[in-house]
C-alpha cells in the first residue's frame, strides 16, 4: 500500500475516491485546491498523485508541471474530464507518468494504482541488470542512467521504458508489449502514454553532443520500437 496525494476540487468525486483509497489499505492526503496541493507537497513525500487537471485556482498543467519538480520520485497520474488530445499530451510532457479519464471506474483505478506501485519496487531478477550501449549505461540496480560522464535526469517512468529497451537492443518490440511491462499488464486504450516518453527519451538521449554515440529508438510503423545500438 502507498502514500497518496489525492488533488480533487469536486467534493463528491474526491470524497469517494478518499474513501475508496482508504478502504484499499492506502494514506490518503486529499487537497482540493492546486495551491494546497504544492503546499502538501513541499512538507510531505508521496508514493502517487492523483491530480485532476480541471482545477479551481491554478492551471492543472503547471501544477503539475511543479508537483514533478517537487516530487521527482512519485508516480503522477492525471484525471481529466477534457477529451482533446493535446491536453493530455501536454499534461504528460509536463511531468505526469499516466492519466485516466473521468468518469473514472474504481476498478481500473485501483488496478492502475497496483501495477503503478509494483513499478515502483522491481523485483531482485530485474535489478541486477547493467546495460551498456554506446556512451549509455543504464544500472536498473541504482536506477541510474548516463550518457558518458552525464548522468540524465529521468521521470520514474522514463526510466522503466529505457531499461526495457535496453534490455533487449536491434529486437522488435510491440507497443502492446511495451505498455504491459512499463506500465500495466492489463493495459486497454491509448497508448500516448507511451509515444510522449519515447519523445522524451528521445530528447534526452541526443542532447549534448551524444546523438552519434547514444542508442536510437527506431520506430516501427504498425509494430513498435526497436532499440538500436549506435554501432548499428
Amino acid at each position: 500500500m502507498g502514500r497518496l496525494l489525492v488533488v480533487e476540487d469536486d467534493i463528491t468525486i474526491g470524497g469517494h475516491l478518499e474513501s475508496s483509497l482508504r478502504v484499499h489499505g492506502h494514506e490518503v492526503v486529499w487537497q482540493r485546491t492546486g495551491r494546497g496541493a504544492l503546499r502538501a507537497a513541499e512538507v510531505d513525500e508521496f508514493d502517487l498523485v492523483l491530480l485532476d487537471l480541471g482545477l479551481p485556482d491554478l492551471d492543472g498543467v503547471e501544477v503539475c508541471r511543479q508537483l514533478r519538480g517537487r516530487q521527482p520520485s512519485s508516480i503522477l497520474v492525471m484525471l481529466t474530464a477534457r477529451d482533446e488530445e493535446m491536453d493530455v499530451v501536454v499534461g504528460l510532457e509536463a511531468g505526469a507518468d499516466d492519466y485516466l479519464t473521468k468518469p473514472i471506474r474504481l476498478a481500473e483505478l485501483h488496478a492502475r494504482i497496483r501495477a503503478h506501485l509494483r513499478r515502483g519496487q522491481p523485483s531482485p531478477e530485474v535489478n541486477q541488470a547493467t546495460y551498456v550501449l554506446g556512451d549509455l549505461r543504464v544500472d536498473t540496480a541504482a536506477r541510474r542512467a548516463s550518457l558518458g560522464a552525464r548522468e540524465l535526469e529521468l521521470r520514474p517512468r522514463e526510466f522503466d521504458l529505457l531499461a526495457r529497451l535496453a534490455a533487449e537492443p536491434g529486437m522488435a518490440l510491440s507497443r502492446e508489449t511495451l505498455m504491459a511491462d512499463v506500465w500495466d499488464e492489463h493495459w486497454s486504450g491509448s497508448t500516448k502514454t507511451l509515444d510522449v516518453h519515447v519523445a522524451a527519451l528521445r530528447r534526452k538521449l541526443t542532447d549534448n553532443g551524444h546523438a552519434d554515440t547514444a542508442p536510437r529508438i527506431v520506430t516501427l510503423r504498425g509494430r513498435g520500437f526497436r532499440f538500436e545500438s549506435p554501432t548499428d
